[in-house]
């Protein structure tokens, strides 16, 4: 029987016993239904205020404390509220942290908020980084929210974003390198792909399109309608996109005043014991960033057909146009050990909307139908 490892991801079972115990909590409770097989959905609370610049709380200060210096008003989310684009939000969220000495998080937006353009980020009290949670940290979770593509209709309730729980290496002695080269890990559709790892696994853009009838993505219209983000299958895609379709190039300038969904030319599966995230913006492939959410679920890829799922890529280029190229490298791949096993992973059974998905929308969106 292979040993346990000291380090890594907490997985459900693990996180089921955190709340449990009381290190996660909220008023009225969390519920079962939070718990994905490697990260907990956080929920926005009630209380939350339009600020008029984003910040980080530091060492030494509290986030109330800087919601009073920069605060415009605030905002009861106890009913339904828009959250307008372009605008700066700080969310109070229901969940409050006790954690152990030797527990730490991070965090990252939903697969649906990113695929929505909704810019989000984690801030915790002292806090000196967005999205990490320090080990051992005691008191409440604020959410930044920036909807930068389409104003959106949110309440108290509304899961934006996640986190996942680290149990640390205290003993600093490296921390184990997961083989990549593994087989079941990295294909396309033709196949399996030699895994190119560097630091991560890279992953390139699929503007061919051969799965989807030729088109290769999704550009975000400018004033769009607004979009009520309870509502699941539920808005027509061409009131908010434009679809992109291949050319014989088999290229793409990205305008930096554009949102973009891409999909990776590969088909990945992530298993049982991994978790993987997306590095967003890695300058040294280009002036773009590939990815909001970034966070891949123990079992992400693994169904019937048995050939993965893609990768889906939400693309905005920084300052200038940008052309990428079909098959070009845009992000990587980094994979971490969980300390188990999930005892859910990703998938049918826990409702999981991404599974088998190749171009695929947010959730609030009809699938649009095959010709």
């Amino acid at each position: 029987m292979s040993a346990v490892p000291a380090v890594g991801i907490l997985p459900y079972q693990d996180i089921a016993q955190l709340i449990a115990t009381g290190a996660i909590c909220a008023d009225g409770g969390v519920s079962e239904a939070q718990i994905q097989p490697a990260s907990i959905d956080l929920r926005l609370g009630a209380r939350a205020w339009r600020v008029r610049a984003s910040f980080l709380p530091g060492k030494t200060a509290t986030v109330s404390s800087k919601i009073e210096q920069l605060k415009m008003h605030q905002i009861d989310l106890s009913q339904p509220v828009v959250l307008e684009r372009g605008c700066i939000y700080i969310v109070e969220l229901m969940e409050v942290l006790q954690l152990p000495a030797d527990i730490s998080g991070k965090a990252n937006p939903k697969s649906s908020t990113g695929r929505l353009d909704i810019f989000t980020r984690l801030i915790t009290d002292a806090g000196n980084a967005f999205e990490g949670v320090a080990a051992g940290y005691q008191g409440r979770l604020y959410l930044e929210i920036v909807p930068r593509t389409f104003s959106v209709l949110a309440q108290q309730g509304t899961r934006l974003n996640q986190l996942r729980f680290v149990r640390e290496d205290r003993s600093g002695s490296p921390a184990e390198v997961f083989d990549a080269t593994l087989h079941d890990v990295y294909a396309d559709a033709s196949g399996v792909l030699p895994a190119v790892s560097n630091n991560g696994v890279w992953v390139s853009v699929d503007l061919a399109g051969a799965d989807s009838h030729g088109v290769i993505g999704y550009r975000a219209k400018h004033h769009a309608p607004l979009i009520d983000l309870a509502r699941i299958n539920h808005y027509e895609l061409q009131e908010f996109w434009e679809p992109l379709h291949s050319n014989a190039s088999q290229n793409l300038v990205l305008n930096p005043d554009d949102f973009y969904i891409l999909a990776s030319r590969e088909c990945i599966r992530i298993p049982a014991q991994f978790a993987a995230s997306m590095v967003a913006y890695d300058p040294a492939v280009g002036e773009f960033r590939i990815h909001y959410a970034g966070f891949f679920d123990p079992g992400f890829g693994y169904s019937a057909n048995g050939q993965g799922a893609r990768a889906v890529l939400e693309v905005r280029s920084h300052d200038v146009p940008f052309m990428i190229e079909h098959g070009q490298d845009v992000g990587r791949l980094i994979y971490e050990r969980l300390l188990a096993v999930p005892e859910k992973i990703y998938g049918a059974d826990l409702g999981s909307n991404y599974q088998s998905q190749g171009l695929k929308l947010g959730k609030q969106f009809k699938t649009p139908e095959k010709s």
